[in-house]
């Protein structure tokens, strides 16, 4: 017979704050120490500096280290518009690079969590590469101080067909560490989030880990340059088809 509680049981099969028990009208000691910890360790990956050279150790191209308008944590965090452009220094960076039409460009953004971008950027970077094997693919950058739309500009300067955008996403109670991937055809200042696709929650063990977040995302970019398109038009049918069935053996 089993004798583990109803919210024991579900304690173990979700991350999430349920059955913490009471204490008089408040929590528990355990569970209220347990909030404060996971409200510190997000508020840290918020404020907590991109290593951009360590991260560029572990790609397989060498980057091109970028900074957007904003030149403060406080900026970024008070000014979200300065985090979506380039840095007239960067700006010029891109410029001096010869742009030629290329099949993607991967632009790595700390955002609002650099701890994701340390954790599982380079991984999901190199899983992605091996599985797009054959496309022509544009110098690597990696920008600090940056949001999603960033990536937009730097696409266009270098003649990307796909901007593919990995960025801290915005750090939750039990997620300080998770990766956001967003996928733009036709990359220009002035893209809606409408027109882009993303893949959400990349992280381990609780999340999608980064081989499978590259099947996604291979999956969507193969489409999205045979569609020419991304974003609402464009449905994650990843892993939702039917396999094809085995051939028939020979008679």
């Amino acid at each position: 017979m089993n004798d583990e509680s109803t919210p024991a049981r579900l304690r173990r099969a979700t991350p999430a704050r349920i059955g913490l028990g009471r204490n008089g009208a408040g929590l528990p000691t355990s569970a209220l120490l347990a909030f404060q910890l996971d409200h510190a360790l997000a508020r840290d990956a918020v404020h907590h500096a991109l290593d951009a050279e360590a991260v560029a150790s572990a790609l397989p191209q060498a980057p091109l280290l970028l900074e957007s308008a904003a030149r403060t944590r406080a900026d970024y965090l008070t000014r979200p518009d300065l985090g979506r452009g380039l840095s007239d220094r960067s700006r010029g960076v891109l410029e001096g690079v010869a742009a030629s039409p290329c099949d993607a460009a991967l632009v790595i953004v700390d955002g609002l969590s650099a701890v994701a971008v340390h954790s599982h950027a380079a991984a999901l970077a190199r899983a992605l590469m091996q599985r797009l094997e054959g496309w022509n693919w544009a110098p690597t950058t990696i920008v600090t101080q940056g949001r999603v739309a960033v990536g937009d500009e730097i696409g266009a300067l270098l003649g990307a067909d796909l901007v593919l955008v990995l960025i801290g996403e915005r750090p939750g109670l039990s997620s300080p560490d998770s990766l956001g991937a967003y996928l733009t055809w036709h990359p220009r200042i002035g893209r809606s989030d409408a027109e882009r696709n993303c893949v959400s929650n990349i992280r381990r063990p609780h999340g999608l880990s980064p081989e499978r977040a590259a099947d996604k995302l291979a999956w969507l970019m193969t489409q999205a340059r045979h569609r020419r398109l991304t974003g609402t038009a464009l449905k994650d049918e990843h892993g939702l088809l039917a396999p094809s069935p085995p051939p028939l053996p020979e008679t």
